[in-house]
């Protein structure tokens, strides 16, 4: 492959014009290519490539997927669509990055991952909480036993809105809900840390017209560990997530899937505090991840595993299983959207406490690990 990736973009909504422009920010990376999402105009893909100066704006998706001058798509399309634009793409030879949730359903999930793996072509979630250097950092201070046997996870993630009842978020026509598009994150960072969990249950407020407003989770593991996860689209929850084991506890501040430093807190030592120099807002460490992929001939990335992207899926699937949602796409489908299956945890490697079943291992930063410093400021006290 060239030095320079060439990226396509088949949406032009806000995601995918804060992720074009990090692209442009990149030198090895280059937009040659978009088209307006199916509920917006051609002359939207035009305002949107006269914005970040793309040579070709498409009406349709199709051209853009066989064009030989991309190398790669970011679907950012709204997650209703994921599965058919990934799709398509992948059956036309390019590669794919796909945003979060991947699809609304396992089912729906495990058609582009075959197809990908048919083609040999390279697919991956758009998590980009996983190529962020310090939650890279945090899972292998776990997996070396920094706070020793994990006993317990907790994260919420929870917007006070308002939204309006037609808002994306409240429509079940696109798969809204507070579920998949944000809770989403802390069933990953669970799952990042002890792998595919055993055991669901939940509890949620659901609107009028079906989706889930405020969904609380319980997640269960065979090795007795546990997580408390939360996600809302009417309350501003804290943001904020930890993992505690049998030696200690780490502390993610607020906005824990985007976090730019983390506090480790050890019985008889002081707070001490990861905080490496970085962009916490910056989707370059998840495109540079698909690059240095594509260049090595890599199909699947290492940091976010197509096997640990549908280990999530299917606890999304049975937490609205047991919440009672299902969006109009899956009408046709029998009760038990997404039963967890018995087998494909995956092992407890010998090294330390985290699974590689689920997400797998974390591999080793490319990057000089920051040291690890005494937590300053009020806003790490001890706890």
């Amino acid at each position: 492959m060239a030095d320079t990736v060439r990226w396509g973009v088949p949406a032009t909504g806000g995601v995918a014009a804060a992720f074009t422009a990090e692209l442009r920010g990149m030198p090895d990376a280059e937009v040659v290519a978009v088209v307006a999402g199916a509920s917006r105009r051609e002359d939207s893909a035009r305002a949107f490539a006269e914005r970040f100066g793309i040579p070709t704006a498409y009406g349709d998706w199709e051209s853009l997927a066989t064009d030989g001058n991309v190398d790669v798509v970011y679907v950012a399309t709204p997650h209703s669509a994921h599965r058919a634009a990934a799709g398509l793409c992948l059956e036309a030879g390019r590669a794919v990055l796909c945003e979060k949730p991947f699809t609304l359903n396992v089912r729906e999930a495990e058609e582009p991952v075959a197809l990908a793996r048919r083609r040999g072509r390279f697919l991956m979630e758009a998590m980009w909480t996983y190529c962020n250097p310090v939650v890279r950092r945090l899972a292998e201070m776990v997996r070396d036993g920094a706070v020793g046997e994990v006993r317990t996870v907790q994260a919420d993630f929870g917007l006070a809105g308002p939204f309006a009842a037609d808002h994306r978020l409240r429509d079940p026509a696109v798969g809204g809900g507070a579920l998949l598009d944000l809770g989403v994150y802390p069933v990953s960072f669970a799952q990042l840390l002890l792998g595919e969990t055993d055991t669901v249950q939940a509890h949620a407020l659901l609107s009028d017209a079906g989706v889930d407003l405020n969904t609380g989770m319980l997640l269960g593991w065979d090795s007795r560990a546990s997580a408390l996860l939360s996600c809302s689209i009417v309350a501003d929850t804290p943001m904020t997530a930890s993992v505690t084991g049998s030696g200690g506890r780490i502390d993610l501040p607020r906005g824990f899937f985007h976090p730019d430093r983390f506090v480790l807190h050890r019985e008889g030592r002081e707070p001490e505090e990861y905080a490496p120099a970085i962009d916490r807002y910056s989707f370059r460490p998840e495109a540079a991840e698909v690059m240095r992929c594509l260049r090595a001939g890599e199909t699947e990335s290492p940091l976010v595993p197509v096997d640990g992207t549908l280990a999530v899926m299917r606890t999304l699937d049975a937490v609205r299983d047991r919440i009672g949602v299902r969006s109009p796409q899956e009408a046709g489908y029998p009760e038990g959207v997404g039963p967890l299956p018995a087998q494909g945890r995956g092992p407890v490697p010998a090294g330390g406490p985290v699974p590689a079943g689920g997400r797998g291992p974390v591999p080793p930063q490319d990057e000089a690990a920051a040291p690890v410093t005494p937590a300053r400021g009020p806003g790490y006290p001890p706890r």
